[in-house]
């Protein structure tokens, strides 16, 4: 028996501007080398891209993902039943929410670059966390998703 695909998943990449800043960051460092010869030249560019390479692949690989009644949301797993109903954020509530309506005990997976979000309030009674902010470039489909899970569970 084959699972079912996940109704919703998400990668929240980084934006094309910060492999931009990456390769900057190698002539930098090749900059920096390059009094030392051409050789420390070519390894500080080689290795300064690199490195801020992975650094910015790290940080844009969080996923999204609604399988198995569960909302996973980077290394978050929340049962969809301790949720309640999802509010689509768009730009400046999104924003409004990150900054100083933001509660510090919520579980935010932020990325600002994204300009949309959606907040899931935790009714869970023993959680003290009181919402869920999730950065998503589709906040509509993700919310659907959820009701999905919510109702086939």
């Amino acid at each position: 028996m084959q699972p079912s695909s996940s109704p919703y998943e998400e990668r929240l990449t980084a934006p094309r501007s910060w492999w931009l800043i990456c390769a900057l960051a190698g002539v930098a460092m090749a900059l920096i080398l390059l009094p030392f010869g051409t050789l420390p030249l070519l390894g500080g560019l080689v290795g300064g891209t690199a490195a801020s390479a992975v650094v910015a692949s790290s940080y844009g690989s969080v996923r999204i993902r609604v399988v198995g009644g569960a909302l996973i949301a980077g290394e978050a797993k929340i049962p969809v039943s301790a949720l309640g109903d999802a509010e689509v954020l768009h730009p400046e509530e999104a924003r409004a929410w990150r900054t100083y309506k933001a509660d510090p005990r919520a579980f935010m997976l932020l990325r600002a670059y994204i300009p949309t979000a959606l907040r899931i309030p935790v009714t869970d009674p023993a959680d003290p966390t009181p919402y869920v902010y999730l950065s998503t470039r589709e906040p509509e489909r993700l919310s659907a998703a959820l009701e999905t899970a919510r109702t086939t569970v």
